[in-house]
């Protein structure tokens, strides 16, 4: 469990902004054990998960620290190539012999015990506004609650908090959308699913026992007006109506005599509250828009803080968890409980998280963009929502992983998204099978005097974690290469042989390796097929044409492209092109 203590803080930088001997000396560590364990071919994202799994202080940091990665890595990977990993494995003893005996360690669970909670009783909910479907922050709501309602043996009540048809105006399409990716996340359907607007009558009820018991009121002043009285802690002249005049406005707020901004029901509190935001609340407005569910059957709506605490009460909520912005909103509900004589349920705050990537995105700025054609859809893969990284391929459990081990803290965080994609990496990587995409292909080919074999098998999964080997037929003698990688005249074809390059025409000298010459990666034209990649960038969208290693290519599976990355295939094999989609590297 982790601790309420305050955080560890280490020194991570040098005075001149590189980074501490400490922190290059760790990284070094897990590069050299990574490219031991997986033959030469050590990952990056694999690297930076156990970095950031050891010092969570470094996770703040993670896309800075990703390149010092990337570097060691290669670095540890030339070695293994060069020198062999018997010398890599050597270099680890001597620095770090630990590292070579690693023992799997048990994940912990990042979260602490619910206050008050007992087994088989404790309720929770997950309350989104369906104005478009989940997002990555959503995902922080659905994983933490459903993990308490598993480790309790509770409830989880998705509730559609859609009484807004004016200013976040429900998406009809958004209900299915949220409970798809509700139990994408979670592996169950909720327990209980509740719209908000489908249970209008029994607002409108409290609403109306909240007038006749004198602990609210309709108020027919100005916003303006109001707001002046109340900053002034001055009682509002509606305040002292009558029960009857107040249920005659009622009605007349009803029936649709009043229109919007005519008049709200307020709640009832004192005018010395110290929080003026406190001070008569309001609960109930007028609104005449046409709501998707229900149509214009409803004149009067209620605000959130009111339709959610009467929504919390009538489903037994026993805990609530929230951002640590609303606590006016438990105050004022609080103050709502107390006058109907209930008791509040326990409720904890989390600060808020910062993706770096995705700093600036909102649910009603998205839908706009897409209106404007700014992205394809919700499930564009530049933005963050649940539907565009499941189409990437991101693992639920690893997304899961994520939230719980960062745990429930009212500290503000800010991480990158590679953060994710390392726990992502620890998840995907066994089950993943290698193939070879060639970027920006030129085609050569052996001369007449390479005598090569046959056929090559190479491994599907470099530690075997997939049983199998992938054939190539290389009868042909055609190859593809990397535009880039030709420039060199002698290099080694990855898992082959030492060959030099004169005129388009390639020589086999060796399939030992010869010298230190540069590794790089290839396709015989037999087994190539042309091969789009989609790249999100930022706001940018980048095609990277190529040719992807044709090898029981199967829609949907996600393989790591040796040296470029992780990606999902788009299209069927039998397709002309084969288009993949970016996941991660």
């Amino acid at each position: 469990m982790k601790c309420d203590c305050l955080p560890v803080e280490f020194d991570i930088m040098t005075d001149d902004d590189g980074w501490s001997p400490e922190i290059i000396a760790i990284v070094k560590k897990y590069a050299l054990q990574n490219a031991v364990e997986y033959n030469g071919s050590g990952k990056s994202g694999s690297v930076l998960g156990r970095i950031l799994g050891e010092r969570t202080d470094l996770r703040s940091k993670a896309k800075e620290l990703k390149k010092l990665v990337e570097i060691e890595v290669n670095i540890a990977n030339n070695m293994a190539l060069e020198d062999g990993v018997e010398a890599v494995r050597k270099t680890l003893e001597e620095t770090n012999p630990e590292a070579l005996n690693r023992q799997k360690q048990v994940k912990r669970v990042g979260l602490k015990e619910l206050p008050n909670a007992e087994k088989g009783k404790v309720v929770l909910r997950f309350a989104p506004n369906p104005n478009g479907p989940l997002t990555l922050g959503h995902a922080r709501g659905v994983t933490i609650n459903s993990e308490y309602a598993k480790l309790y043996e509770g409830k989880v009540v998705l509730r559609f908090d859609d009484t807004d048809s004016k200013v976040k105006p429900p998406i009809k399409e958004a209900y299915d959308w949220i409970e798809s990716d509700f139990e994408w996340l979670t592996g169950k359907k909720p327990d209980i699913i509740v719209k908000a607007s489908e249970r209008m009558d029994i607002y409108l009820q409290y609403a109306e026992k909240l007038l006749r018991d004198e602990f609210g009121y309709v108020c027919k002043c100005s916003a303006e007006k109001f707001k002046k009285l109340r900053d002034n802690s001055e009682e509002c002249p509606c305040r002292s109506k009558s029960v009857l005049e107040n249920i005659s406005d009622w009605s007349l707020m009803n029936d649709g005599t009043f229109n919007e901004g005519e008049a709200v029901v307020r709640v009832k509190t004192s005018m010395d509250l110290p929080n003026p935001a406190l001070r008569d609340w309001p609960a109930l407005r007028i609104q005449h828009s046409e709501h998707p569910m229900v149509g214009k059957k409803y004149k009067v709506w209620p605000l959130l803080d009111f339709q959610s605490a009467i929504e919390d009460y009538e489903q037994g909520v026993t805990h609530i968890i929230r951002g640590k912005d609303l606590m006016d909103s438990t105050r004022k509900q609080t103050l709502l409980y107390a006058h109907f004589g209930w008791n509040y349920p326990e409720t904890l705050y989390w600060g808020r998280v910062k993706i770096h990537e995705f700093g600036s995105f909102s649910t009603s700025g998205m839908r706009k963009d897409i209106e404007n054609g700014n992205f394809t859809g919700w499930d564009d893969p530049r933005l963050p929502t649940l539907k565009a990284l499941r189409r990437r391929g991101f693992d639920a459990d690893a997304m899961r992983d994520f939230w719980i081990d960062l745990g429930l803290t009212q500290k503000d965080i800010s991480v990158s998204l590679q953060t994710i994609e390392a726990f992502n990496s620890s998840r995907i990587d066994e089950r993943c099978e290698r193939r070879v995409f060639v970027r920006d292909p030129e085609l050569l080919k052996f001369n007449k005097s390479s005598e090569l074999i046959t056929s090559l098998s190479l491994k599907r999964h470099p530690m075997n974690q997939i049983k199998g080997e992938r054939i190539w037929d290389l009868n042909d003698k055609k190859i593809y290469l990397e535009k880039n990688d030709i420039k060199e005249t002698e290099i080694r074809l990855k898992d082959f042989a030492d060959i030099k390059i004169s005129d388009n025409m390639v020589q086999l000298e060796s399939y030992e390796r010869l010298d230190k010459r540069k590794i790089v990666h290839w396709l015989p034209v037999s087994m190539a097929k042309n091969s789009t990649l989609t790249i999100p960038k930022g706001n940018e969208i980048i095609i990277q044409k190529g040719m992807i290693e044709d090898f029981e290519l199967k829609k949907g599976d996600i393989v790591q492209l040796e040296r470029v990355g992780y990606a999902i295939i788009e299209s069927e094999n039998d397709s002309s092109i084969i288009k993949l989609l970016w996941l991660h590297g």
